[in-house]
């Protein structure tokens, strides 16, 4: 079994694009150049630009690294929980709410990289750790059915899609 690309009948409709959004290769690895590339692509911004909303109302770049980070958190907890075959449906998150609370704008880049650095690192050492079996395990996430071999992917795919966003609506290019 191990970590595969889940199937179409592992997950409900809602994950369909953070999972269509997951390139093909080994998921370690693409986590791990995902977090290279998204950590090179803030280390070239500017304290200034991090603090750039495209519209009124919108996240900073400050802001959506800081829910990259949260999100990853949240994710991971999710895959633990249900790896290790805990069947409680496990709550989602109001994403609006913890990045109002974050106070993102407080902390400088680098932090916020580290931050997201550590978060991605951390799970990139969960997911080493659960054996084969563990990734088959059923278990439902805001209201969502999903086994734990999905959130590697869903990981990548949120992270691949605010990416996009980054570099259509910020304007900010990758190196």
């Amino acid at each position: 079994m191990g970590l595969t690309r889940p199937l179409p009948g592992e997950y409900a409709e809602g994950y369909a694009s953070y999972l269509a959004g997951a390139p093909e290769g080994d998921p370690l690895l693409l986590l791990h150049a995902q977090l290279e590339e998204l950590t090179t692509l803030y280390a070239g911004l500017s304290e200034a630009q991090g603090a750039y909303r495209y519209a009124p109302g919108k996240w900073s770049l400050k802001d959506l690294l800081q829910h990259l980070s949260d999100s990853e958190r949240i994710f991971a907890y999710r895959c633990l929980r249900i790896g290790r075959g805990d069947a409680t449906p496990l709550p989602g998150f109001d994403e609006n709410a913890f990045a109002a609370a974050a106070s993102a704008e407080a902390r400088s880049l680098a932090a916020l990289s580290a931050d997201f650095r550590a978060a991605r690192q951390a799970s990139l050492e969960l997911f080493r750790s659960l054996p084969d079996a563990a990734w088959g395990q059923h278990g439902t996430s805001n209201g969502r059915a999903l086994t734990a071999r999905c959130v590697p992917y869903i990981c990548m795919g949120h992270v691949a899609h605010h990416l996009a966003v980054i570099r259509e609506r910020y304007l900010v290019e990758s190196k």
